[in-house]
């Protein structure tokens, strides 16, 4: 059956942009099958198969940092907190209210106590002090963990109620408890090697193969309700184009990292629907300070003055999106309009100033190999820079190795990528995010008064008053005048699905996939 389906906006788990379709019944459950006798597609079962680019890393499990693993934290594990994706008015998920004292140094959560781990061990106060605490260990680099650390004090007397306390206010306290996915610690171990992934969320993981698949079934004991699909296969498909034709032919039924151009042709059949979150990520050039030339801020304007933004969105994201100069979108407390549009193209201004630092020779310019739009925006900045007088040399490198590079900051000159968390409380983005962060970032960028506008802006009990807006306008002109990271757009989430696909489709803040009301045709 052809479901017909209509875009529309609901706030459900943190999330604000979904798929309606018309519910298909009449597909039988097998999920004690699977459980009892292995993982099939076979046999009746509702098995949703989907195709990512990049396999899950057990050592960076939380950072983010590619597609399936996205999917894999989205689907089997739950946080505290969940934000939609418009603003930032958390609400309740684990955690069904909260009170944060007025000094903002402590903040009292009443947690569900009807709630268990998939291994059937019930959920409590002290498995948010666990989960809490290693995000604090700086081994799992993930980006809050600052403010992870920053958690001092849990008092976890009540085993479904627990207060944090802190040693300076907390201005993104929500943002963390939003994006903390609470862990079993009874089997870290096994998480550690990837051999088990133990959470609350609506499907359990069953099991990775490396560099192949990821199998997860529903979870009927979900305290949100049981799942409208019997299991989840995630396939990984490096090349966007195969992940395309295996849409087309059937062998999966949704796909995350197609071409923004394979999805606008996608877009036009009628077998198959385009479907796009109100928020994304940003698509930004970084600057490796190390590089000697690029110690020069003179160099680094006169490549954001280069670029020629409007033709990346429109030529590689087909418009998806909007162009920017600073990382925020308008619905955030940072945003400023004049200054989003400061680093328009202007050929001129760069020319200008190229011709006062002088020749700087050739400079890498890094990007994720295997993704076709990281490679055509590459080819539009390589473009527009040799258009200003700034040579350049296209620098590919595998996924894996380049997330290794950012974290370490080793990218030696110019580099594309995409990040997140502007669309959080802006202190997040500045204290936390590996490109930003102002204690360590990727672009080896130091600057007094940077790093003092981010902690101003962090260490306050509200990340939304009028002290705290007067902050991000100080990071504001910290991240134009300095430019060690320009800002291209930001863009629109998207993935394709095939007219079997039904039920709820959403995302989270965080950008993973929300799947548990998602229904497949008979």
């Amino acid at each position: 059956m052809t479901a017909n389906r209509t875009d529309l906006t609901l706030l459900r788990r943190g999330a604000a942009v979904l798929l309606t379709a018309a519910l298909v019944t009449g597909c039988s459950s097998a999920v004690a099958d699977q459980r009892n006798g292995g993982f099939s597609s076979g046999g009746g079962e509702q098995i949703l198969h989907i195709g990512s680019t990049n396999d899950i890393v057990p050592g960076t499990v939380f950072t983010n940092s590619s597609d399936t693993t996205n999917t894999l934290i989205g689907s089997v594990y739950d946080s505290l907190v969940d934000y939609p994706l418009d603003s930032l008015d958390a609400q309740p998920s684990l955690a069904t209210s909260w009170d944060v004292a007025k000094d903002g140094t402590s903040i009292t959560l009443d947690l569900r106590d009807d709630v268990s781990f998939h291994s059937g061990r019930e959920f409590t106060s002290k498995d948010v002090e666990f989960s809490i605490r290693t995000w604090a260990d700086p081994v799992w680099t993930v980006q809050l963990q600052r403010t992870a650390a920053a958690v001092t004090d849990f008092d976890t007397s009540d085993p479904h109620r627990i207060t944090l306390g802190f040693d300076h206010p907390l201005s993104n306290i929500l943002d963390l408890l939003d994006m903390v996915p609470i862990i079993d610690s009874e089997s870290f171990d096994q998480l550690k090697t990837g051999e088990a992934y133990v959470g609350t969320g609506p499907f359990v993981f069953e099991s990775w193969t490396p560099n192949a698949k990821v199998e997860l079934s529903a979870n009927e004991d979900y305290w949100g309700g049981a799942p409208g699909v019997d299991g989840i296969e995630v396939s990984v498909i490096s090349d966007p184009q195969a992940q395309v034709s295996a849409l087309r032919s059937g062998q999966v039924d949704l796909v995350t990292g197609a071409s923004n151009r394979d999805l606008a042709t996608l877009a036009e059949d009628d077998k198959y629907t385009v479907s796009q979150s109100d928020y994304g990520q940003q698509v930004y050039v970084g600057a490796d300070l190390a590089n000697p030339a690029l110690k020069d801020v003179r160099l680094r304007q006169a490549v954001a003055y280069s670029l020629d933004r409007e033709r990346i969105l429109d030529e590689v994201y087909q418009g998806a999106g909007v162009t920017t100069s600073i990382p925020w979108a308008e619905t955030s407390p940072a945003y400023d309009e004049e200054l989003a549009h400061h680093y328009d193209l202007d050929a001129a201004k760069a020319k200008s100033l190229l011709a006062e630092v002088g020749d700087v020779g050739t400079l890498p310019l890094s990007y994720p190999a295997g993704n076709a739009n990281y490679e055509a925006t590459a080819q539009i900045v390589q473009a527009n820079l040799e258009a200003t007088g700034i040579r350049t040399e296209l620098k590919p490198v595998e996924f894996t190795q380049f997330i290794k590079q950012l974290i370490a900051g080793e990218f030696g000159g110019l580099w594309i990528l995409q990040h997140s968390y502007a669309q959080y409380t802006p202190s997040t983005l500045a204290v936390s995010a590996y490109p930003f962060n102002a204690d360590k970032n990727a672009s080896h960028f130091v600057d007094d008064d940077y790093k003092a506008h981010a902690d101003g802006a962090w260490t306050r009990a509200s990340g939304v008053d009028e002290g705290a807006v007067k902050l991000y306008g100080e990071l504001n002109k910290d991240l134009i005048d300095n430019a060690f990271l320009l800002e291209i757009a930001i863009l629109k989430g998207q993935v394709a699905t095939s007219d079997k696909v039904g039920g709820e489709f959403t995302w989270s803040k965080r950008g993973e996939l929300q799947l548990d009301d998602v229904t497949l045709g008979g």
